[in-house]
């Protein structure tokens, strides 16, 4: 079983997710909180292996609270999960090593199907927002996050950027397999890898550092 945490400061949403989880035989919910300092005392009670954030809280946002959680528990796997699709608080919550970014209006698979994917050690971006997100962080190019190599220092293989090449295409890591005729296990020991060289936690910020650094260009 996948223990979630669902943090939000509306009841309807809290009651909402777990309603749309608890049809998953694999997931179950263990507590919910209204606002970010109660998420932080919840997961640090609880333990849950995923955690929905919601970012505009009262007393303590999720953004500050993801951060504490992820300080403290780099284990836990935190999806962000807001009304606004280009919030700026999504850039920075992806920065702070969130598994993942979703729009409250997801459907029940949608939500079953991220929890299970940063569950096992995954990252998930709303279909409709990935490649306005990437763009995005393109367009603004702020200064690389602060624990990521350098475009110059990465140390990256020739196999390892292909695979950042195809990770910034979208592509899960069956796709990733077939495009490079490897096997799936070895597809997650380079992203494994590449994350500890690049001194980055998930495969976003894999995406983020390539567009960053100029590694890949965006196409509009």
């Amino acid at each position: 079983m996948i223990d979630v945490l669902i943090a939000d400061d509306q009841q309807v949403v809290r009651q909402g997710f777990e309603l749309f989880l608890s049809g998953h035989p694999e997931i179950r919910v263990v507590g919910h909180a209204k606002t970010g300092v109660e998420a932080y005392e919840q997961v640090r009670a609880l333990r849950p292996e995923v955690v929905l954030m919601d970012i505009r809280m009262p007393h303590g946002d999720g953004l500050t609270a993801t951060r504490e959680v992820l300080a403290e528990f780099p284990g836990t796997r935190v999806i962000v999960i807001t009304t606004f699709d280009l919030d700026e608080y999504v850039f920075e919550a992806l920065d702070s090593g969130a598994a993942g970014f979703l729009l409250k209006d997801a459907d029940p698979e949608e939500l079953s199907s991220a929890v299970l994917t940063v569950a096992e050690g995954g990252s998930v971006l709303s279909p409709r927002l990935t490649s306005r997100l990437i763009v995005e962080f393109a367009r603004r190019k702020p200064a690389p996050m602060s624990t990521a190599r350098s475009g110059s220092d990465h140390g990256l293989s020739a196999r390892e950027m292909d695979v950042v090449q195809l990770l910034s295409q979208g592509l899960g890591n069956n796709d990733i397999a077939d495009s490079l005729s490897l096997e799936q296990s070895t597809v997650k020991s380079h992203i494994s890898n590449i994350c500890k060289k690049l001194q980055v936690r998930t495969r976003v910020q894999i995406v983020i550092w390539a567009y960053r650094n100029n590694v890949i260009s965006v196409s509009r």
